[in-house]
């Protein structure tokens, strides 16, 4: 590997350079590391543009995390109406099948509306991990 790495005093500095270029490849594969995927709950009728506003910071807290997020209630309804009882149904069933894929399911907020209530069911009936935060992301 070449490198033009040169010190303070402008010399070739190859070893310092082959090590400052191991800690930038090493950094690059920490972003490309294995992450557990985790289903983020929290609600999403009533105040939907404010849930789905707290939907995205969970996941992103879960990206910050170390985590990959899985929010079904920010894809489904891309193209499922939620206002629809048979849509909202198939909605609730394809976020099941993406929880078994998941590591763990974290629970957010105080509220819990109707669709986590059968999400949390699930999990707790396939004996996933759950794990509950505050609006705040606090654990608790």
């Amino acid at each position: 590997m070449s490198n033009d790495y040169r010190n303070s005093e402008g010399y070739p500095d190859p070893t310092a350079g082959e090590a400052l270029s191991r800690i930038a490849a090493n950094e690059k594969q920490s972003l490309r590391a294995f992450r557990p995927i985790v289903y983020i709950c929290s609600p999403f009728s009533g105040d939907v543009e404010g849930n789905v506003n707290n939907a995205r910071r969970y996941s992103r807290f879960a990206v910050d995390k170390g985590y990959i997020p899985i929010a079904p209630h920010l894809l489904f309804p891309q193209f499922l109406d939620d206002d629809n009882p048979e849509e909202r149904e198939l909605g609730l069933f394809f976020g099941n099948a993406l929880m078994s894929k998941c590591a763990e399911v974290w629970v957010f907020g105080s509220r819990i509306s109707s669709g986590m209530e059968a999400e949390i069911k699930r999990a707790k009936w396939k004996d996933y991990r759950l794990r509950y935060f505050t609006e705040e992301c606090q654990e608790v």
